[in-house]
């Protein structure tokens, strides 16, 4: 490879982080209303309601869909920061990266609390506590990492 080329790959890798980030955003949002649909079912005392919402599977589809989300959040992070360090030959310690090195740890905890919900209402509640708390954090993150990537654009 040339060094154009490797200088565009360079410039366009600085993309891949956020694309990434609001997909999993989305897709978490999702997982939320999975996890809803999941209790509805548990929790229902409707047994027709009951029997459509087990067809529909919402249990296996939230955490099916929460192991890809936790898969994709690890990797998002590392991306963040090699794509970074790559491009400024540093990682800027600042509140967006601490904030998102938090969030992949609570993610992390919160898929370690899956194995223990069926019978422990306090790993229930933690489970769906730190969820919440992530999707709060990630729309503070939603817009911090838009102010970063307006300050990519303009340096390009």
């Amino acid at each position: 490879m040339n060094d154009t080329t490797l200088n565009t790959i360079k410039v366009w890798s600085q993309f891949i982080h956020p694309i990434l980030m609001w997909i999993l955003f989305g897709l978490m949002a999702y997982a939320m209303y999975l996890g809803m649909q999941s209790k509805k079912t548990r929790t229902t005392d409707d047994k027709e309601l009951r029997k459509e919402l087990i067809k529909k599977d919402f249990r296996n589809r939230h955490y099916k869909l929460s192991s890809i989300l936790l898969a994709m959040m690890v990797v998002g992070t590392l991306i963040a920061m090699a794509a970074t360090y790559v491009n400024s030959g540093k990682l800027f310690v600042n509140p967006h990266l601490l904030i998102g090195l938090g969030m992949t740890g609570l993610f992390s905890i919160a898929a370690a609390l899956a194995p223990f919900m069926q019978k422990n209402e306090a790993a229930r509640i933690s489970h769906i506590s730190i969820n919440m708390v992530l999707l709060l954090l990630f729309g503070w993150q939603a817009v911090t990492g838009m102010n970063i990537v307006q300050n990519v654009i303009n340096r390009m």
